[in-house]
């Protein structure tokens, strides 16, 4: 989980825990996902023209909600999130069908 620690030069400090990262996120959603050697999934290794599954968007959906509850992200809108997060999947080789 990414987090941000910000410490003040009075020893005060704010801990700010944020959303899991797309990727991660999209290749959880996939069962197919290939894993390497330490057991951790992965895209794949040509995305343009190998995939390694689908997610629909149901589930583009629902990780634009969870997207959209960082503080950073609250501006964007959901179909803004939802698109960006359609082109990443694409990037590391994951269908999205309807």
């Amino acid at each position: 989980m990414p987090c941000r620690v910000t410490v003040r030069a009075d020893r005060s400090f704010t801990f700010d825990i944020r959303t899991p990262q797309t990727s991660w996120l999209l290749l959880n959603c996939v069962d197919t996902a290939p894993r390497n050697k330490k057991g951790q999934r992965r895209g794949a290794q040509r995305p343009g023209s190998e995939t390694i599954g689908a997610v629909s968007l149901k589930h583009v959906y629902e990780i634009a909600k969870v997207k959209q509850s960082e503080l950073r992200l609250s501006g964007l809108s959901l179909e803004g999130l939802c698109r960006s997060i359609i082109f990443q999947a694409k990037s590391i080789g994951i269908d999205v069908v309807a």
